[in-house]
């Protein structure tokens, strides 16, 4: 892998306009490319325009993709500076989507915790990350 590497992070849905609902208003992506009947299936990519990542949510024609499995499968987002964790808090909170409470209780600490309509969540995390 290297830095200049993208990254896509894929995922079925059975309702795939409130999910990218969620994605769109909670998060501010953007919708980058839709398709419907390729092969069977219907899907949007959200992220920002050149950002290396987006995320793609697909719904396949006759078949249940169902809720997440647990409630630790997150997406983590740190924002270091307080003003910008606070925005993304209220951009999430203005489109009707409520906190809860993190499975990991670690998460609370620093963050809060959303849940997209598939059970999936959200972490925006007040913190910086760094290796």
């Amino acid at each position: 892998m290297l830095t200049t590497t993208k990254l896509r992070v894929a995922r079925p849905t059975d309702d795939l306009e409130a999910v990218a609902k969620f994605y769109r208003e909670g998060l501010g992506f953007t919708e980058l490319y839709r398709f419907a009947d390729h092969d069977g299936f219907d899907g949007v990519m959200l992220g920002l325009p050149g950002a290396p990542y987006h995320l793609e949510f697909t719904r396949a024609h006759g078949h249940r993709a169902g809720r997440a499995p647990t409630e630790d499968n997150l997406l983590v987002f740190y924002l270091p500076e307080a003003a910008q964790w606070q925005a993304a808090v209220t951009r999430f909170k203005r489109a009707g989507y409520e906190p809860v409470p993190a499975f990991n209780p670690y998460w609370d600490r620093l963050g809060l915790t959303f849940e997209d309509p598939d059970g999936y969540r959200v972490v925006l995390q007040r913190d910086a990350w760094e290796l």
